[in-house]
């Protein structure tokens, strides 16, 4: 098992400074540049292609994140393989003896089509023109948190988060509250008025929309019943109401009393105040910086509950923000494996991952569709241990000491004056953020400083020295960082 001690990054990850309140939230009204440009697309996607950087920095802030929040057509991009256990019940119809081989093939073909919808997954965000939309997904994923061995439902769901990416988070909740894969996930399913089940109904208020110490023990029991009657046919897919199964007497829930259903119970959340400050408060923490100030958390809440909770305008709010362009912000998060993976191939113009690059994010963390409980990843610096920083460091010099870098469409701008390739390499990897230590190591290494080797790159060392560069700046701290 990989070591969890945990890598400190001696200071990098700023303490907060002082907000103002006052102008946080308000435009930021300063040029972008190649650097801000970097900031953006890292955390409104998974970084840019140097092409991509450029493009970005000769824009304004508004219509830079305009093009982000504005989601181009994807009809074009591939679709998963997805097995589909319903088309193959039949086969359980069998004599009981061979009724186990049946079931282990089939489990079989769903592990196997979940490995396979990892990789597609990876490469949208790779691929795909909509990256925020992407981002979004992956934050929801995360968010309303769920894993099912039903690759059908598992896809189900991972398009319900993309069709609603910027959409209305109190629609979504309502979709996903009715979602096959949430209502196996935390037995909503088998939630009858005779034994109603707890489960969904305390998650949907501790982990998605409220928090701890919003709600009561009797406010989750009352929220059960409500949410009794639900029933998922998992041959079909369908999902129906059954109204025999339905608790329909008098419910206490949040302060309000009525005959309350599961839709009426997600109404009565998102009227608190606390909804709003917890979806901001999650939202603040993935995209701009962890545990931001009261004050940066209400002013965000302020425009999710006047814009009735649709999630554009608050995004857009967040990106063109004071606070998002300020130090504060700047490298404040740690990339998660799926970010540090499908980051590094985008930051090298590479347009496709090989399949080991699922076996590299799982092994850093993160097993897309297969959060390791209903609180979801933790993040942040749990992250980066002893473990998983070498396993980072195994992936980028795997990256950089393959032929995929030889297709990389950033190679061929790296100059070969061993000065000049220091200061594209970090210029491109790091948008210059290296010590000047750093910048010496690189260069030393692109000389073929130590060794008999002219100091000249040159087409035999090229490749070698600039993949041993690359790796070299890719393990550095302000590339852990987004």
């Amino acid at each position: 098992m990989a070591s969890q001690t945990r890598v400190d990054f001696g200071g990098i990850l700023r303490p907060p400074g002082q907000l103002d309140a006052t102008t946080a939230l308000q435009p930021y009204r300063g040029p972008l540049d190649e650097r801000s440009a970097a900031h953006l697309l890292r955390r409104a996607g998974f970084g840019g292609t140097p092409d991509e950087v450029r493009r970005y920095a000769a824009m304004s802030v508004d219509a830079a994140v305009e093009s982000l929040v504005r989601f181009p057509s994807t009809a074009n991009l591939p679709q998963p393989d997805v097995y589909d256990r319903r088309a193959h019940l039949g086969e359980l119809r069998v004599p009981v003896d061979e009724r186990r081989d049946a079931l282990k093939e089939i489990l079989r073909n769903e592990r196997e089509s979940l490995r396979g919808m990892r990789l597609w997954w990876l490469n949208r965000m790779l691929t795909t023109p909509a990256p925020l939309q992407e981002k979004m997904t992956l934050f929801w994923h995360g968010h309303f948190t769920s894993y099912v061995n039903y690759a059908v439902y598992t896809y189900f769901q991972n398009q319900l988060f993309r069709y609603y990416a910027l959409g209305n988070v109190r629609t979504l909740t309502h979709a996903v509250s009715r979602d096959p894969a949430m209502l196996i996930y935390l037995n909503n399913d088998k939630n009858v008025a005779e034994h109603p089940n707890e489960n969904y109904a305390r998650e949907l208020m501790e982990l998605f929309t409220l928090g701890i110490g919003h709600y009561t023990e009797q406010d989750v029991r009352e929220a059960a019943r409500a949410w009794t009657g639900w029933r998922l046919n998992k041959a079909t897919g369908v999902v129906r109401f059954a109204p025999r199964q339905h608790d329909d007497g008098s419910k206490t829930f949040l302060g309000q009393t009525g005959n309350f259903m599961g839709d009426d119970v997600v109404d009565i959340i998102f009227a608190q105040p606390q909804c709003a400050r917890f979806l901001a408060t999650s939202l603040l923490n993935y995209f701009v910086y962890n545990d931001p100030e009261p004050e940066l958390v209400d002013a965000v809440a302020d425009v999710m509950r006047r814009n009735n909770y649709e999630i554009a305008p608050v995004m857009s709010a967040i990106f063109r923000s004071n606070v998002f362009y300020s130090p504060r912000a700047y490298r404040a998060l740690v990339k998660s494996p799926v970010e540090f993976v499908v980051g590094t191939y985008k930051a090298l113009g590479i347009t496709e991952l090989p399949d080991d690059a699922v076996g590299f994010a799982n092994r850093m963390g993160q097993i897309l569709f297969q959060p390791p409980n209903v609180a979801g990843w933790p993040g942040g610096q749990n992250w980066l241990t002893s473990g998983t920083m070498i396993v980072r460091q195994n992936f980028v010099a795997s990256v950089a000491n393959s032929q995929t870098l030889a297709s990389s469409s950033w190679l061929g701008q790296v100059p070969m004056q061993p000065d000049k390739a220091t200061h594209a390499i970090v210029g491109t990897l790091l948008q210059g953020d290296a010590a000047p230590a750093s910048r010496v190591e690189v260069q030393a290494l692109l000389s073929g400083a130590g060794t008999s080797a002219l100091m000249m790159l040159s087409g035999e060392n090229f490749q070698q020295r600039v993949g041993a560069a690359t790796a070299l700046a890719m393990g550095m701290p302000a590339y852990q960082l987004n």
